[in-house]
């Protein structure tokens, strides 16, 4: 998924350049290590859909439903290079970003500036039933992403499934 473009209805886009992997009952730092609920029903799949879910009382944020139906694995979409209509992104994250690389360094942040919201879970990425889409515009995946473990869990965080893209200035973090 490193480096694929997000795109939604109104032209917003960004290039993925971070990810975090999550994995059903084995990753107790998922949302589905304890069991299939309502909140965590489109991480069982079908893949490619998008898995939107609120968080700390006050954020959005999006995976990529990976595994195939039933099996609950998701990509957390942790930071996107923005690329088309930076005055939209710039309109819905405010003031509190101040630098072009401030408006997707963060999932809720990527989230906020293109609109992204829980109507969104469920959305076919590959189809773009609902307006977002996962492209290929030819840029090739990096051949050494850098890989680390995953940010800001209480369980599972030792496992080293943090990708990111070497050198991207967006990233929610140094990788």
């Amino acid at each position: 998924m490193l480096n694929k473009v997000l795109v939604v209805s109104d032209g917003r886009a960004g290039r993925i350049v971070e990810v975090e992997a999550y994995r059903g009952a084995d990753d107790p730092g998922s949302h589905a290590h304890r069991r299939r609920s309502r909140r965590n029903e489109t991480m069982f799949g079908p893949p490619g859909c998008l898995y939107v879910y609120f968080t700390y009382g006050m954020h959005w944020c999006a995976n990529v439903v990976v595994e195939s139906d039933g099996v609950a694995a998701a990509v957390l979409l942790r930071a996107l290079a923005p690329l088309r209509r930076l005055d939209a992104m710039r309109a819905a994250r405010g003031p509190a970003a101040r630098r072009d690389r401030d408006l997707c360094s963060g999932p809720a942040k990527l989230t906020q500036a293109l609109g992204i919201d829980g109507g969104l879970d469920g959305a076919d990425l590959v189809s773009g039933d609902r307006g977002v889409t996962v492209i290929d515009d030819g840029e090739p995946p990096p051949t050494d992403p850098v890989v680390s473990t995953r940010i800001g869990l209480s369980n599972g965080s030792d496992l080293p499934w943090r990708f990111c893209v070497p050198g991207a200035p967006d990233l929610s973090r140094p990788c």
